[in-house]
């Protein structure tokens, strides 16, 4: 087992209802995880994990339009690329909009996947490609800033009317960007997660910053709980920090600036 894979036991500090699960994307079928055993959405995939089991997957397995994105399909899938299954199911009014859709989702390569691998944070024996973390917001607070502690780092999320199982899994793997996607109502895809939840995509690279960044930091703030406790007191230490500042660059303070 990697560094990485160890170092992420730091993760278990956040008590998440759900376990973060890691993904990887790979030519070759895995060693020592079983196959999953029975056909599931790809959106499915995620809360499979996070039943406690790690498991692979193969065209076959994932249904819906998952393999097409995976590079599994040799050509399209004129059912869905069409555009007229989104307006059947309500997401959009014409099959021009839904069409639009498929012109922007993260393809990978054809031919370079043929199996996806899913397990849960404790039973990870791979290093991951991506991360999914599932968090409520306070949790998803403390990860945002554990990714810009020590440098700054965007989150990205285009919040998709349909097709977000390809935002979380594969757009983070192919451009390096930390993905969220805040689930709003409770449905079908993603939506099967609890509205409110922010689901978070941490691809490989940004895993060692994280894990980095969580153990240096403070995890709650002294100046949030400030604010919450008195706005006054929160004000007075502001200014006194500014103050502080101001002496060591030598520079007086603009009144505008005043907290």
């Amino acid at each position: 087992m990697s560094s990485i894979q160890q170092d992420l036991s730091i993760l278990n500090k956040f008590n998440f209802e759900k376990p973060p699960v890691g993904i990887k994307f790979l030519l070759t079928k895995p060693e020592g995880i079983k196959r999953v055993g029975r056909r599931l959405n790809f959106c499915e995939m995620l809360p499979e994990a996070q039943k406690g089991k790690p498991f692979y997957a193969t065209k076959e397995d994932i249904t819906c339009v998952g393999p097409l994105y995976l590079g599994m399909l040799e050509g399209g899938e004129p059912i869905f690329e069409s555009g007229k299954v989104g307006p059947k199911m309500g997401l959009f009014n014409d099959a021009r909009v839904n069409r639009q859709l498929y012109d922007v989702i993260a393809r990978i390569p054809q031919g370079s996947v043929k199996y996806m691998a899913f397990a849960p944070l404790d039973k990870l024996s791979f290093a991951p490609d991506v991360l999914l973390v599932t968090a409520d917001p306070v949790q998803a607070g403390t990860l945002k800033r554990a990714t810009n502690y020590s440098s700054l780092k965007m989150w990205t999320s285009k919040m998709p009317p349909a097709i977000e199982c390809n935002w979380v899994y594969i757009h983070p793997f192919l451009t390096g960007e930390v993905y969220y996607q805040v689930i709003l109502v409770p449905g079908f895809g993603m939506g099967r997660l609890r509205p409110g939840t922010i689901l978070i995509s941490f691809p490989y690279q940004f895993l060692p910053i994280l894990v980095k960044n969580l153990q240096e930091m403070e995890w709650e703030l002294y100046m949030d709980k400030l604010a919450q406790e008195s706005i006054p007191k929160f004000k007075k230490r502001m200014e006194e920090i500014c103050e502080e500042v101001a002496a060591e660059i030598g520079e007086k303070r603009d009144s505008r600036m005043l907290p």
